[in-house]
């Protein structure tokens, strides 16, 4: 009996007091206890690639990796390293170095173009035969030390495209200096 009289003593003092002021108590409770539930968080780690990895990417690209697959493979290989600011900045400056170096390079193969344009036809002396013809052939090896010999430039022989030349007359050799610059060459082909 006890317990019985004890809440309704209990309840006689809740109506003596203002009832709002014990609602506002009651709803400071539940908002403390309220539990909210939250996303589990993405490990992932933004890397480097520091080599080539099938299905991943290339060397030097940036991605983001789940931190074990970092952890327990891309790093004890040493394939790959967490981006920095520093690391960021490096990288940057390695491929201005290497736009400026592929930009010397078509300069240069430009200035060659322009030089094997400006010098006209290289002349070939070949052995004649019955009216037009020649005794073998001018070969792209033909063509390398003419040119070495006249201006004093060392080409590769790779690079020279030639048609078939069996006979005297004027021909086109193409040099294919750079991936974007090609260089016309003119060849007069006579019998001696």
């Amino acid at each position: 009996m006890a317990s019985w009289g004890s809440s309704s003593c209990l309840q006689n003092y809740s109506l003596t007091k203002n009832p709002f002021s014990e609602t506002v108590k009651f709803s400071e409770r539940t908002s403390i206890l309220t539990i909210v539930a939250q996303k589990k968080a993405k490990k992932v780690r933004k890397i480097i690639l520091k080599e080539d990895i099938s299905q991943l990417g290339k060397k030097g690209d940036l991605l983001d990796v789940k931190a074990g697959f970092f952890r327990n493979y891309l790093l004890p290989l040493g394939k790959a390293q967490i981006v920095t600011a520093a690391l960021i900045k490096e990288m940057k400056m390695e491929d201005e170095k290497i736009e400026a170096e592929k930009q010397r390079v078509k300069d240069e193969a430009q200035q060659l173009a322009r030089i094997f344009e400006t010098i006209g036809a290289f002349k070939v002396k070949r052995k004649g035969g019955k009216g037009k013809q020649i005794f073998g052939s001018v070969t792209a090896q033909d063509l390398v030390d003419i040119i070495k010999a006249q201006i004093q430039r060392d080409v590769d022989k790779k690079i020279v495209n030639l048609p078939e030349i069996r006979e005297t007359g004027e021909y086109v050799a193409e040099l294919k200096l750079h991936p974007e610059v090609t260089a016309r060459v003119r060849l007069t082909v006579y019998a001696n």
